[in-house]
């Protein structure tokens, strides 16, 4: 099967959460992977593997620990989801020679596509398996596939959805990461953060190793409550919290961390404050990976990784002509706050805001959040068979009063506001088809 065959094949398949057309929920069990996996030859048992969970901020933690894992000399591989652009990017892998991380070539995809496909259609006929992977199961399996096959030293593994039943799950992680917990997903995870906390908190292991933050009460004594039952030896990140907060810009996190004996400086191409909770968190598992398993990860080795961080499309802002646009993928209320945060800290904050979303997210209190702003919102519709339909934006943005248009499209958007600065939000797909527009167009990003 050609790369182009395996991107037509994969747009065939239906909602991530549901089985075929209909739409019916799927069933989740990790048997089915573990099934999947024994028939490849179980690829995840031959290298080590770190899993982050959490609502928020759990693929900046990811980006930022594999950096740091990569300038430390090691092979590392690095799985996320979802991408802004090519699903190759949901899979990437850096030599420890070079502090860049290259997606998965399309060769490779396209032959480990093949593999894992044909590998489950037999196990489907066989009566192995009752029903094809999903598109997450079956690129958690490509990506266990070609990271043993490089081979590489460790891979950090962000956890699609939840943690309990996320397709990541079935690795034996060498240590456990949990982000903050908020509300989302509330359809399949829960609707309190309490319920949502403890199927985050299903990727800890017995005797095993979490590393986290004090966050909501209502999480923190789920996740505790969690590894007591465990016997998790729980590690707080807040040692590599900054004691100065206000340090923060919306272009980079520039601060001293003084842990233990390691004197690091901190110059992260992440914007935000809300990115120094997850920079300690990555820092704090570098330090408890050096730890378990000798790895030469030192104050120098951490700054660079630090610093080598490339995790677009997050207070990622893009300029040309004295002009910016600022790039966010908040899809929820958490990430609107934390969007809304950024905003108000700007000397000279946007006026204009193009927002696009799907369907299942609340797009009423989102538009609550962020619209009130903005002189201006243009609505588009995001490029997915699940975006919300504009009569609904429609209805969100006449609901708090906005001054909104409906455009036909992101690049109709985009032409209005020739003169003006913007933020584009709301979606991770409306994020990456905006980058690659202003990039193909001159625009440079803060980010690299």
């Amino acid at each position: 099967m050609t790369y182009d065959e395996t991107l037509a094949r994969l747009a065939t398949m239906g909602p991530e959460l549901r089985t075929g057309k209909a739409g019916v929920p799927r069933k989740w069990s990790l048997d089915y992977m573990r099934t999947l996996l024994q028939a490849l030859g179980n690829p995840h048992r031959s290298f080590r593997s770190v899993l982050i969970a959490g609502t928020n901020g759990k693929g900046s933690t990811a980006a930022t620990l594999a950096s740091i894992l990569s300038a430390a000399g090691l092979r590392t591989g690095l799985y996320t989801s979802p991408h802004l652009l090519r699903v190759n990017e949901r899979i990437r892998l850096s030599t420890g020679q070079s502090p860049q991380f290259g997606d998965i070539s399309n060769d490779n995809f396209a032959t480990l596509f093949t593999l894992v496909d044909s590998t489950a259609a037999a196990l489907v006929e066989r009566g192995e398996l009752p029903h094809p992977p999903s598109f997450f199961e079956l690129l958690t399996a490509i990506a266990f596939c070609y990271f043993a096959e490089q081979p590489i030293d460790i891979a950090v593994l962000e956890v699609g959805l939840g943690g309990r039943l996320d397709a990541t799950n079935i690795v034996e992680p060498a240590l456990s990461v949990i982000t903050d917990i908020s509300l989302d997903h509330t359809e399949w995870l829960g609707h309190t953060v309490t319920e949502i906390a403890r199927e985050k908190a299903g990727i800890l292991r017995q005797n095993g190793v979490l590393v986290t933050l004090p966050q909501h009460p209502e999480a923190n004594q789920a996740i505790g409550e969690a590894a007591i039952a465990l016997n998790a030896r729980g590690v707080d990140a807040t040692a590599a919290m900054p004691y100065v907060t206000s340090t923060a810009t919306n272009t980079r996190n520039r601060y001293s961390l003084d842990i233990g004996p390691l004197h690091i400086e901190v110059d992260s191409p992440l914007a935000g404050q809300h990115q120094q909770r997850n920079i300690a968190l990555a820092v704090t598992a570098a330090l408890e990976l050096s730890n378990l398993y000798s790895y030469d990860i030192n104050a120098e080795t951490i700054a660079a990784g630090i610093r080598q961080t490339r995790w677009h499309g997050r207070l990622e802002k893009l300029s040309r002509d004295g002009r910016s646009i600022l790039l966010d993928v908040g899809h929820n209320p958490a990430g609107a706050w934390t969007l809304r945060a950024a905003i108000a800290a700007d000397k000279q904050p946007p006026r204009n805001l193009i927002f696009g979303c799907l369907e299942d997210k609340p797009v009423e209190e989102l538009a609550q959040i962020l619209f009130p702003l903005f002189d201006r919102v243009l609505l588009v519709a995001v490029p997915s068979p699940r975006a919300a339909s504009g009569a609904r934006l429609l209805a969100a943005a006449q609901s708090v009063g906005a001054s909104a248009t409906l455009e036909p499209n992101l690049a109709a958007a985009l032409t209005a506001l020739t003169h003006e600065n913007a933020v584009i939000t709301g979606s991770v797909y409306l994020v990456g088809e905006a980058r690659a527009l202003l990039i193909v167009e001159g625009w440079t990003s803060n980010a690299g």
